[in-house]
């Protein structure tokens, strides 16, 4: 038979993060000593809590259709978090609940883009960015950036870059993959741009609880009423919370917005699980005492992975701010980031993922979302290797 697929479909490149960590799962599964730092998720179970709150809501026979938007107690506590931690003032009817912060990422490109729209988003980039642009039928626009910015997009790169066709900006801070964090003065001047010149602002703030010497975030949303109301922000519970799996993500947006985005949702997933929006609840409601412990242990990780990192020959490597990555530059090899990734994973059994999968292919990506003790073997492992490359 030949199936026709659609040029939608046929266009997209598969994500490489996935597919590099369930390789590495396969190989260890098969009894292979491999060490992964593929991974995007953390390492720590999801509180007990918050398994507590989803399990009693499961035996209390919680499971039928929710409404498509979120459970009101959910959105509710959503719009809680917001006004506690950021200051920002939110009705419950601006919050759309999804199934994961990728699910509100993809519902906002598909509300406000269509045909003939243009997406500037800076690369490196979380790799799904360009493809749920392309399904939206927008194109997008990469704005490089390398190690010596410290991986950030300036203000003159980004008015350089908006057209009449632009919609949308896409703003990732603290950064997948590259660990970067903007400074709250450096938020401004992009938003500023993009009020001036009437472009939609996606905030992908998911990672907003994972920083480390003294950086500090804040939103784009909060410093007029005006740069509000261009903002839509995307945020869920997979990375501060270790909820990856349970799916749950949520957006913030102006009424409008959100209400479009409703719609969209309605038709495809109709609402997220229904249980496990109640240990969602518990999440932001509930207590928060767990956080600082993983912070220090991905602190420590961090300091130990960027100290390795800077000594092994050919590697360069800028020490991030935030998320649980480490972007390193690896062009000192003279390999580019498949090749590299493809030798170390058959060469050394060390799982990494190639930087061309985020726009920058002379770097790869390593997560230290994974022990201390993985994280001494793997980097043993790629020195040994880059010291084969660099004579």
């Amino acid at each position: 038979m030949n199936y026709k697929i659609s040029h939608r479909a046929a266009s997209l490149a598969p994500s490489l993060t996935l597919a590099i960590d369930s390789k590495a799962k396969a190989m260890k599964a098969a009894g292979e000593d491999v060490v992964g730092f593929g991974a995007g998720e953390p390492d720590f179970d999801t509180p007990q809590h918050i398994k507590d709150a989803a399990a009693k809501a499961l035996a209390a026979g919680f499971t039928k259709y929710t409404p498509s938007s979120g459970i009101p107690e959910l959105r509710q506590a959503v719009a809680d978090k917001f006004k506690r931690e950021n200051g920002l003032t939110y009705k419950p009817s601006q919050i759309i609940v999804s199934c994961g912060g990728k699910h509100s990422c993809f519902n906002v490109i598909l509300a406000t883009c269509e045909e003939g729209d243009e997406v500037i988003i800076p690369a490196p980039y979380w790799l799904s960015y360009p493809e749920m642009v392309k399904l939206a039928g927008a194109k997008p626009v990469i704005l490089p950036t390398t190690d010596k910015t410290e991986f950030k997009v300036t203000p003159e790169q980004l008015r350089a870059a908006i057209t009449p066709n632009t919609r949308l900006f896409i703003l990732n801070s603290p950064s997948n993959p590259t660990g970067s964090v903007y400074s709250p003065e450096e938020v401004k001047a992009l938003g500023d741009i993009c009020v001036e010149k009437n472009v939609l602002i996606m905030s992908d703030e998911i990672y907003e609880h994972l920083l480390y010497d003294g950086a500090k975030v804040k939103s784009v949303a909060s410093f007029s009423p005006a740069h509000y109301d261009h903002t839509i922000i995307v945020h869920g519970l997979a990375k501060a919370y270790s909820m990856t799996g349970w799916r749950i993500g949520f957006l913030a947006a102006p009424e409008p917005i959100a209400k479009a985005i409703d719609a969209v949702q309605s038709h495809s997933t109709s609402n997220p699980t229904s249980f496990a929006q109640k240990g969602g609840v518990e999440a932001l409601n509930g207590p928060q005492d767990h956080l600082p412990v993983w912070l220090a242990e991905y602190d420590k990780r961090r300091r130990y992975a960027h100290q390795k990192l800077s000594g092994i020959p050919g590697l360069t490597c800028v020490n991030a701010k935030g998320a649980f990555y480490l972007f390193p530059n690896i062009s000192g090899t003279g390999l580019k980031s498949s090749e590299f990734c493809a030798k170390l994973l058959e060469q050394e059994k060390v799982a990494a993922v190639p930087g061309i999968a985020f726009g920058a292919d002379d770097y790869i990506r390593l997560s230290y979302a994974t022990s201390l003790a993985n994280i001494e073997k793997g980097l043993e492992r790629i020195e040994k290797f880059c010291r084969t490359l660099v004579k």
